[in-house]
């Protein structure tokens, strides 16, 4: 089999599959009780959060677990409803932050979405121009998770803030994949998943800058200092932790991050300049540099997207044409048509997404493949 649907989760570390064993197995207490196993999963706990809060320049206090990205991304843009506010935000964010949205709409918020430009990055003076002072809320994803361009979180950030408005941006195709520095960058909200940094599934963290009102999301017991109701889930906790450990750590097996960004900027620009020599024409979406470094998407004009995919998964093959949470729908991409893409050629959008186990010799071959069933069922 070859993998390159990293941008629709990773294979778990299995450091991070071990730890977690532990504490479904061994160290099975619940961490809000007072005896030794429970105070055993309660110091695991504490200590993951410390390592996630370190590896994006939080307090440790910042950090509220989620059962992953969409969670998170609901639970900041909740801070609209309380705030009585009106939000920004763009036309390209993943559908948790969409479709928060819309919900948030259905209860009177007034919402802005400003498009990208074409080369898929959303412009600091569209998002200027779209304030008003009743704009509380700004939220701008950190990097695409279709076309992996990264956004100017820094510049966005200073604008919501001159504003008075609070920024939140969802991280989860980003974090671990390139730095993020929650006060360099001025972020005050920030959603997290684990297993988009090969961890486990169904774990991840809102960050909630010290100060920041906001309320719970669940309601009942007193866990997450009271904001996030419900028994910890110690083993997938742990498991994130370990994960975050060995990808963050500056002496890891998997190499650092800035080893693995070089490694993988290198393939991606390889693969892309090689889908658009070797496929008639065939062109890359997004911006080529400001993007994430194991992203590739490419638009094959005439091809079907579904068509290429069965064919490739008959090849051994995984790959994507975007969003995982959108697969099913009958509609191209809200992401490709959002940078300029006609209707119609929409629909051969692919996204090949890179792992620091991805090799040259798998791209080659993904390649090789895609161009032999274009050639076999594109539409003339």
């Amino acid at each position: 089999m070859i993998y390159l649907d990293n941008a629709a989760t990773t294979r778990m570390l299995p450091e991070a599959a071990e730890t977690m064993q532990r504490y479904l197995n061994e160290e099975y207490g619940n961490p809000s009780a007072v005896y030794g196993l429970a105070m055993r999963s309660r110091a695991a706990v504490d200590h993951a959060r410390d390592v996630l809060a370190a590896s994006v320049g939080a307090e440790a206090r910042g950090i509220y677990f989620t059962s992953g990205g969409t969670e998170a991304d609901n639970w900041a843009l909740q801070y609209a409803l309380e705030h009585r506010c009106s939000v920004v935000t763009s036309t390209i964010e993943h559908h948790a932050v969409l479709e928060s949205c819309r919900y948030l709409a259905g209860f009177g918020v007034r919402v802005t979405y400003v498009p990208p430009k074409e080369d898929g990055i959303v412009d600091p003076s569209d998002v200027e121009a779209a304030m008003s002072p009743d704009v509380g809320l700004v939220s701008v994803m950190t990097a695409n998770n279709e076309i992996g361009t990264i956004q100017r979180v820094r510049d966005i950030s200073r604008i919501a803030h001159r504003f008075g408005a609070v920024f939140h941006t969802d991280a989860v195709q980003a974090y671990g994949h390139i730095p993020i520095h929650v006060e360099h960058d001025g972020i005050d909200m920030m959603s997290v998943s684990a297993h988009k940094l090969h961890g486990p599934k169904g774990i991840g963290f809102l960050y909630i800058r010290p100060g920041i009102r906001l309320g719970s999301f669940l309601h009942g017991g007193a866990q997450e200092r009271g904001r996030r109701a419900g028994t910890e889930n110690t083993p997938a906790i742990a498991g994130f932790g370990k994960a975050a450990e060995l990808m963050f750590g500056p002496s890891s097996p998997y190499g650092t991050m800035q080893e693995r960004m070089k490694r993988e900027c290198a393939l991606r620009d390889y693969a892309m300049n090689r889908l658009e020599a070797y496929i008639p024409g065939a062109r890359i979406l997004g911006d080529r540099s400001h993007r994430l470094p194991g992203n590739i998407s490419v638009l094959i004009p005439g091809a079907d997207s579904e068509q290429l995919l069965i064919g490739l998964d008959m090849k051994g093959i995984c790959a994507s044409a975007g969003s995982a949470c959108a697969a099913g729908s009958l509609d191209p991409s809200h992401v490709v048509t959002a940078v300029g893409v006609p209707y119609e050629d929409a629909f051969g959008a692919l996204r090949l997404s890179l792992s620091f186990e991805t090799t040259k010799e798998e791209l080659d071959a993904a390649i090789d493949a895609v161009r032999e069933l274009t050639e076999r069922n594109r539409v003339k």
